[in-house]
């Protein structure tokens, strides 16, 4: 796992600076904390911080290949690289190091640009072509690895890990883009291509990037829906064959991301997907497993009895930890690591299990994807339901009387399920999902956004039909109805928001996380089976669930189902009061000029008073406000 960077003049022959690119690299350090390494000529510059994990003595990057006329800067893991090795050794190819890094850099000067195809795992590489005059960047198929370009009008590409990286450049302008912004203050994050900053773009998953003297395009090398509506194999044809086969791609998901020379461990939450990785780790030998879980001391938010119960099943070294985490050091330390507004609670827990486990490990292995996989969120079964005949037209009709009256605290919970259950009946069938992943409405937006801020928004826009979820939502025909909504999250809640999280926050820590349940071919099994077997009735995950039972506890499979996560709803009266009221002040509002001090003052008092859980809005103005005092 490393961090990387560049520059290319591609128009010019204008040299890189040195010191432009050390200080490029500097700026992420905590991604590569092991070693820096820069290569430089005439008009391109790469440079990589490195956390050693394969060929810890050897592994110096950026790495050339036989004659130097090509270098490769690489973060992330290929998990296939030894067979690649091999493979490439036969075809005459000389290798110095052990690593992935040179296995990915003779991948392509032997197959061009087709060498993506052949990679399997987690990665963002940038591939200097010496011969050609071109820079390469290839992202991973599902986007766990980020990356950062901005082109410039005379032809200068920069690009980086991090945001941080880019904003070195002494020519990149800090213009925040007003699409993006309500993008976060809608979803809680910006979707790709986008980044807060005008000129700045995400490299989209599954993409490669071209940059030579007379080209720049950006091109996708794995489109999932047309690998689905292509392909010539039919699943399994009985339940019991389809668990067999589910299990063995499970077995082999897990075999490959133990490839380590240094430390490693997973995660244990206690739920269905991270028990059965450690699970899969006992079956496959891995002795002793070293398992990490936190819990708070407010019990609603402790999960860590149910983690117990697997670390005793397996006989893991678990390592667990009840934190009272310092909200308010916390949360200036972490919005800065994550470079544009970001509004997920939990980063808090994700960021501080990756610092207690980084005391033992160096790598990790996480649960993500499972949720976005095989359908376990609570909106597959919303959207299951608004499509039974009679239940939406008549919940619509009582929506006033249910929502006038305010829930007890007892049933707030189940009471503000509800109306998100109602207001996503507001939007036709084929936007209700992404509705429910919605925390600012379009009423919402009028009441708290300036005259000023819609006009440059072009009027209040729905999201659904807005680039990318308009391409996204020209894909779903291919599936059936829930692999569609899972479809629809895996290219933008999950890329965009959880992994952004994992990465962000793992990083901080100098670990590296790798899951999993989102190894593409595994991906691409499970999107062939019929989404009947995913949400079976009331049931999310079944046939995941089904695969899993005799090895993970019942208990454990079959549990509710509890958030990552965090009482921000308290913090935001105690431990960030002083903080929330400060940087949301009238004085600093009216200088934004994006806001109605009128409306965010509301809500500040209907929270502090507990008449309503304004949350998610407070805290994603007080994560903008608090960006934009570092960035800006």
């Amino acid at each position: 796992m490393c961090g990387i960077c560049g520059i290319f003049h591609s128009r010019t022959n204008e040299p890189v600076s040195r010191d432009l690119i050390t200080a490029m690299c500097r700026v992420i350090t905590h991604r590569g904390p092991d070693d820096e390494g820069l290569y430089i000529d005439g008009p391109v510059g790469l440079g990589v911080r490195r956390l050693s994990i394969i060929d810890v003595a050897g592994g110096h990057q950026p790495l050339d290949n036989e004659d130097g006329s090509m270098w490769a800067a690489h973060n992330g893991e290929v998990y296939n690289f030894p067979e690649l090795r091999e493979e490439l050794k036969g075809l005459g190819h000389r290798f110095k190091t052990r690593t992935d890094t040179e296995t990915v850099l003779h991948a392509y000067e032997e197959w061009g640009l087709e060498f993506a195809s052949r990679l399997r795992g987690m990665y963002a590489t940038a591939i200097w072509d010496g011969r050609k005059e071109r820079l390469v960047i290839v992202r991973d198929r599902l986007g766990i690895k980020p990356l950062y370009y901005s082109l410039s009008a005379d032809g200068t590409l920069v690009f980086g890990s991090e945001l941080k990286t880019i904003l070195e450049h002494p020519e990149i302008e800090r213009r925040v883009d007003a699409q993006a912004l309500d993008f976060f203050l809608t979803l809680e994050y910006i979707p790709a291509p986008r980044s807060i900053f005008e000129g700045i773009h995400k490299l989209p998953a599954g993409h490669m990037l071209i940059c030579s003297r007379n080209e720049f395009k950006v091109q996708r090398y794995w489109d999932l829906a047309d690998i689905i509506e292509n392909s010539n194999d039919t699943p399994p044809a009985s339940i019991p064959a389809v668990k067999e086969e589910l299990r063995g791609r499970l077995m082999e998901a897990v075999r490959l991301r133990l490839l380590s020379d240094v430390p490693l461990g997973s995660f244990l939450s206690g739920g269905l997907d991270s028990s059965s990785i450690v699970a899969l780790m006992h079956e496959l030998g891995v002795s002793p497993i070293k398992t990490f879980s936190i819990g708070f001391e407010d019990q609603s938010y402790n999960e860590s009895h149910h983690a117990r119960r697997v670390a005793e099943r397996f006989g893991t070294d678990h390592e667990e930890f009840i934190i009272q985490p310092k909200a308010l050091e916390l949360t200036e330390k972490l919005i800065r690591h994550l470079d544009e507004p970001f509004g997920d609670f939990s980063i808090f827990p994700t960021y501080l299990v990756s610092a207690m486990a980084r005391e033992h490990v160096k790598v990790i292995l996480s649960g993500d994807g499972g949720d976005e996989v095989f359908a376990g969120y609570e909106h597959y079964q919303a959207q299951k339901l608004s499509r039974l005949p009679l239940l939406s037209p008549l919940l619509r009709l009582a929506s006033p009387v249910l929502l006038a009256f305010p829930p007890t605290d007892k049933k707030k919970g189940a009471w503000n399920k509800l109306r998100r259950f109602v207001q996503g009946l507001e939007n036709g069938p084929s936007h209700r999902h992404l509705r429910w992943m919605m925390f600012l409405s379009g009423s919402g937006k009028r009441k708290l956004y300036a005259p000023d801020y819609i006009r440059a928004l072009g009027g209040i826009q729905p999201v659904s039909g807005r680039q990318p979820f308009s391409d996204i939502y020209g894909a779903l025909h291919k599936f059936d109805a829930v692999n569609g909504e899972l479809f629809l999250d895996l290219h933008s809640y999950l890329v965009d928001n959880i992994l952004v999280k994992v990465d962000r926050m793992s990083m901080a820590a100098s670990i590296e996380t790798r899951v999993p349940l989102l190894d593409h071919r595994l991906v691409e099994f499970a999107f062939s089976l019929p989404g009947r077997l995913k949400l079976r009735g009331g049931t999310t995950k079944w046939i995941f669930k089904k695969t899993m039972e005799g090895l993970v506890p019942d208990e454990n499979i079959y549990r509710p189902k509890e958030g990552f996560s965090i009482p921000i709803k308290h913090w935001l009266k105690t431990d960030l009061r002083e903080l929330l009221l400060d940087q949301l002040s009238e004085d600093r509002l009216r200088r934004d000029a994006r806001f109605k001090p009128e409306a965010v003052r509301s809500m500040i008092t209907a929270h502090f008073d507990g008449r309503e859980n304004y949350s998610h809005q407070l805290w994603a103005l007080l994560v903008y406000f608090i960006w934009k005092d570092t960035y800006l």
